[in-house]
């Protein structure tokens, strides 16, 4: 096994197709979209360096508007603070520059293919993650209680983990059809899909996570709940999602988001910011070496939008920090929604009012993360009475949670993620400095392990982000609470604008909360899609009859529909 006990269900020793982030709730091959050689689409030549307010410097924002440009038109960038978003990169002071820290996303599992798509484009190359019990990973500890036990595998484990991973399966069986969707996302066999998801959406909607565990026979155990919440599936203890929709939880079993994941070598920002520079191949308009850069001033995106409104012929008029006013006949919004509750004044016309509902009661999760750079991988030392690791990636119910040891080779200065928490845990480090927090986490360390001493090896500052206290996110990521799916519905179709009335058309959410698969950069690049296709559609652009659009095969796969009454 790969992933942290339980894991999703094991398919028999037969070739697989390989999984990607292919639905549920909209079953549409934007990696195929993406590799098809005609294209996304043309707008007509008369709309040709059009300017298009782009609104989020993030990963979503960044591949709308580089597709935007390649289509002829001109994205106008804005960015309150840096370009990457929740893919920040950072580095420690006084340290080799080579040593860094991912502030937000840091590991990607293979069935983000479209993410894939652009790591591809800009040459970035990845590796696997150390993730609990991963093939690439050394070793484990897994800390309840006071009770450590040290793995190499599941296999070493007691047998009550192996309890909990077989419940686990069990409970995705008898609840969510899991095999039959998972080999129907492989087959792409959208009828397939539709069928499953429908039904499940329409009985679980209303069905937190936990109250999903609770429901199955197969964890009838309190022992086994908890032991599952706090060591989890993948990438650690899944006890802070436990009031979310389940809904959310499947997607991503589903689809093994949280499966055999990889880093960006080098930090996952240079994504964004190498598309910001990227020249690319073909490109309509624009004279061969522009780029998103050398479309604006000094190469810099705009600064921070104040005000949002709409003007005379239902244009957007954006307001900047500068004092800037500029009106466009389309606009891309992919910074977090609430930033238009908070940070942005907002016309109410902006946007339907259910739309304005669904934005207010989007739900954010927290989470903060603290990394220290040491002087090498330390932990892969042996110990001499038990031959062990002295060090192993770490899970446990301690104020640390979940401990990852990364390395860039045996005799070279390492990084290690002393905590990595979310939601109610995170929140326990929000009043504390980086090097409170630090000190904090050392005694829980020394704790489980108490012959190591790791101070000794840090060799500089502790870095730390609390993404609730970061004043353009004010969370981490989006995760719906049951009966939020209609909410979630239509945040993610207002793409589809031909649907509303005419002086609610011309801006258009995109980003990771407007995402299915919230909390993964691939909803980030889908929804960044969805956005280029209805700002082409509404200058009277059109795709290549080979290779439609997310927007043009909307009507056979569109999300399911549940009552409004």
């Amino acid at each position: 096994m790969t992933s942290t006990v339980p894991n999703a269900v094991q398919h028999a020793d037969v070739q697989q197709p390989p999984i990607t982030m292919f639905g549920p709730d909209f079953p549409y091959a934007y990696d195929d979209f993406l590799a098809h050689p005609a294209g996304l689409g043309q707008i007509p030549a008369t709309e040709h360096g059009t300017e298009v307010a782009v609104i989020g410097g993030g990963l979503s924002g960044i591949v709308a508007a580089y597709e935007l440009m390649k289509m002829g038109l001109k994205p106008v960038v804005y960015e309150a603070d840096q370009i990457g978003g929740r893919l920040r990169t950072v580095g420690f002071e006084g340290c080799d520059p080579a040593l860094t820290a991912e502030m937000g996303a840091m590991r990607f599992p293979p069935s983000s293919t479209a993410l894939q798509h652009y790591i591809d484009l800009v040459g970035l190359e990845t590796r696997p993650f150390p993730n609990p019990l991963a093939e690439s990973t050394p070793s484990t500890v897994v800390d309840l209680k006071g009770e450590s036990h040290y793995a190499t595998s599941v296999d070493d484990l007691p047998q009550v983990y192996r309890d909990v991973m077989n419940a686990w399966n069990a409970c995705l069986e008898e609840g969510a059809d899991f095999s039959d969707m998972n080999q129907a996302m492989r087959e792409r066999d959208i009828p397939r899909i539709r069928e499953i998801w429908a039904k499940l959406v329409e009985k679980l909607d209303n069905q937190t996570f936990y109250g999903f565990l609770c429901e199955s026979e197969s964890f009838k155990s309190f022992r086994h709940r908890e032991i599952f919440g706090q060591v989890g599936f993948g990438t650690g203890g899944w006890d802070t999602d436990f009031p979310n929709s389940i809904l959310e939880i499947l997607r991503v079993v589903y689809t093994e988001a949280d499966d055999h994941h990889r880093g960006i070598v080098g930090g996952s920002q240079q994504l964004p910011t190498r598309l910001w520079e990227r020249e690319p191949e073909k490109i309509v308009h624009w004279a061969y070496g522009t780029s998103l850069a050398t479309l604006h001033v000094n190469g810099q995106p705009r600064p921070a939008v104040t005000r949002l409104n709409r003007t005379s012929g239902n244009r957007i008029t954006v307001t900047d920090a500068n004092g800037d006013i500029r009106t466009y006949q389309a606009a891309i919004f992919t910074a977090q929604s609430w930033m238009l509750l908070s940070k942005i004044a907002c016309d109410d016309s902006l946007f339907p009012i259910d739309h304005w509902t669904a934005i207010e009661r989007t739900h954010y999760m927290e989470s903060s993360k603290l990394f220290v750079p040491v002087d090498r991988p330390f932990w892969l030392d042996k110990d001499e009475v038990t031959g062990r690791d002295v060090m192993s990636m770490t899970l446990t119910d301690r104020m640390t949670r979940g401990t990852y040891l990364l390395d860039e080779g045996p005799d070279k200065p390492a990084v290690i993620c002393l905590s990595y928490t979310w939601c109610d845990d995170s929140l326990k480090w929000l009043p504390l400095s980086a090097n409170d927090r630090m000190e904090v986490m050392l005694k829980s360390l020394g704790e489980i392990y108490p012959n190591v001493d790791i101070r000794k090896h840090i060799i500089g500052n502790p870095v730390t982000v609390s993404w609730e206290n970061e004043p353009y996110f004010m969370g981490a990521f989006k995760a719906n609470l049951p009966g939020h799916y209609r909410y979630q519905r239509r945040l993610f179709t207002h793409f589809m604008q031909d649907r509303l009335a005419a002086d609610k058309r011309g801006i258009f959410l995109a980003g990771d909360d407007i995402s299915w698969t919230a909390g993964w950069a691939e909803g980030a690049v889908q929804t960044a899609l969805n956005a280029v296709w209805g700002v082409m559609h509404q200058l009277g652009g059109t795709t290549d009859p080979t290779n439609p659009g997310p927007g043009d095969v909307y009507d056979e796969i569109a999300p399911v529909e549940l009552p409004e009454d």
